[in-house]
This record gives C-alpha cells, structure tokens and sequence, in this order.
C-alpha cells in the first residue's frame, strides 16, 4: 500500500495525464472502452477475490485481480507465466498453464521486465496469434523494451497502466496506444 502511494506521490503529472482517460474517456473504439471499463476497472468483487486475499502488498493483490479479470475475460486455453499463476488459474480453470519457453500457442502471455533479463521477444510473438493477448509487468523498469514492444508492427492495441501494460494482437484493429488510470 505504502509503495503503490509512493509512486502516485512521485508522479503526479503521470496521474494527472491519465484522469481525462481514467474511465475510459477518450477511448473511441467501441471494443476498447469495453475492456477498459468491464474488465481493467470493474469494481465488483469477483468470486475469488476473498480466496486470494492473504499475502502481499495490496499493489500486489490489485495486480493479481486484474490478472484474474483478464484470464476470464479472455478464457484461454494456454497461459504462459512465470507470476500471478494462482491469480490466472482462478480466472480460467480450464487452461493449461505453461512457462516461458515451451512451444505453442498461447492466448494469455505474462512476462515481468523487472524478473525476466532476457525475454525473448521474438520467441513470444511466434507463439501468438490474433486473439491472444500479452501482460508485461513492471514496464517503467525498462521502459524501452516497453516502447519497443507497443513499437513493433506485430503488436496491436496496447494499454499502459503504469504498473503494467496489456498487448493484445488482432492486426485487423487500429494500432493503437492508451494511457488510462488504474
């Protein structure tokens, strides 16, 4: 809790910049401003919330919550991760859980910048299709892979949150990048 205001007291013309998109005013794409309101800023309790309440720092249990929103949103049927794991198998029961690295199609892809030195950007791009989308935490701890990864012609829409970045696929949407509030 202490952390997560630390940053906010730190940068508040970051926090500044992002109210006019805050609840997803600004978002013009019909499809978009659903994720950002239904799923990024949903405020009712899911049904694992109370189960996943123990441990960690409350910016950690946020993270793990919308980890949990985004896998049922999405329903997968592979997620490759390294963090939030129990957060992703509660969000979808039914997918098969992978590490980075191992072949395949994935729809969810998390990968922390700040753990991972070596993400291996190509691997992940060819074992994604366009339904699949991509966590990245930690994306001010590298903000130029960030930059490189909403740069490069194989993403799509992508959404900053400040404390993570969501990367989804689908080449038929309008590349686009969103700075909203989490």
């Amino acid at each position: 809790m202490l952390e997560e205001r630390l940053v906010w007291l730190a940068h508040p013309l970051t926090w500044l910049s992002r109210v006019p998109r805050s609840l997803g005013f600004g978002v013009q794409s019909p499809t978009d401003y659903y994720f950002v309101r239904s799923v990024v800023g949903e405020r009712w309790p899911y049904y694992q919330y109370a189960e996943m309440a123990v441990g960690g720092s409350r910016l950690h249990r946020r993270l793990g919550r919308l980890h949990l929103r985004i896998a049922n949103w999405l329903q997968p049927g592979v997620i490759v991760s390294n963090c939030y794991r129990n957060y992703l198998q509660a969000g979808c029961r039914k997918a098969e859980l992978r590490t980075l690295g191992e072949p395949g199609v994935a729809g969810l892809v998390c990968i922390d910048l700040a753990a991972d030195d070596n993400v291996q950007l190509s691997h992940i791009y060819n074992n994604v299709d366009r339904h699949s989308v991509m966590i990245v935490e930690n994306i001010h701890h590298r903000k130029a892979v960030w930059r490189q990864i909403v740069a490069d012609e194989r993403t799509g829409v992508s959404f900053d949150l400040y404390f993570c970045g969501i990367v989804m696929f689908d080449k038929k949407r309008t590349k686009q990048q969103y700075q909203i509030i989490f």
